[in-house]
């Protein structure tokens, strides 16, 4: 049975689905194009945002891009996930929401320090090809205990995330795991490595639905998991870099 640790592909996605009927079923390449749809959806977005600010940077107002982003990506998110026949229309808007956050977010980091997206972008790239190789020729087998292990990592991130959050609410900081500290840096280092080993099972999830002959909007919703991850592990990798070059 399937496990992973992406909120979106889990194991009980392809439970209850029904047959595929006319419509078709789950293809590999149907979900790359969609993948890269929802990509280029995701970029175009943050584009516009990052070209706002950077015209003119005195001016621009990124807080109402990264904050109606952040709304609107967690709404559509939540109907994905709870009604996966409509992914074909809220997996757009998501990756649309997605991209007004991550180009809001990436211009602050870019203004901090000058050349930190290129980096980032080019790392989440590499890891993203690396770890697909990995999968492709089984020198990394998503396995059961593989899958309970990187599952219970992620939830532990997730878990500790939202208490760091509530934490803040009360003005309560956790220095040591924000901070540029080895212990900070090392935090990062780990959630990259569990975000990137994510991936792993998002294209376990992928190849199981088109060998299982899952209906066609399926292709939809993978693509979003998909992009879930990406987004993810693009925002870890950023923040591993400002640490490490705020040491300088």
């Amino acid at each position: 049975m399937m496990r992973t640790g992406n909120p979106a592909l889990n194991k009980k996605t392809f439970q209850n689905l029904g047959a595929a009927g006319r419509a078709g079923t789950m293809t590999l390449d149907g979900t790359v194009n969609k993948s890269f749809l929802l990509l280029f959806l995701l970029l175009g977005s943050a584009g516009f945002v990052w070209n706002k600010f950077f015209t003119n940077p005195e001016a621009a107002n990124l807080t109402p891009f990264i904050i109606g982003g952040l709304i609107g990506g967690l709404i559509t998110a939540f109907i994905t996930v709870f009604n996966k026949r409509y992914a074909k229309i809220t997996a757009p808007i998501y990756a649309l929401c997605e991209g007004l956050v991550l180009g809001g977010i990436s211009a602050i980091y870019e203004n901090a320090y000058q050349g930190i997206v290129t980096q980032a972008v080019a790392l989440t790239v590499g890891i993203f090809l690396t770890m697909l190789f990995l999968y492709k020729s089984k020198i990394i087998k998503p396995t059961e205990n593989f899958k309970l292990g990187v599952v219970a990592a992620t939830g532990g991130i997730a878990i500790f995330y939202f208490l760091s959050m509530v934490l803040g609410f009360f003005g309560v900081q956790m220095p040591l795991i924000h901070s540029n500290g080895i212990f900070g840096i090392g935090f990062s280092l780990f959630v990259v490595v569990i975000a990137a080993l994510n991936l792993v099972l998002d294209f376990d999830f992928i190849e199981t639905g088109a060998e299982q002959g899952a209906p066609k909007y399926m292709e939809w919703y993978a693509s979003f998991g998909l992009l879930v991850t990406l987004v993810w592990l693009y925002l870890e990798i950023l923040r591993l870099l400002a640490k490490l070059q705020s040491r300088r």
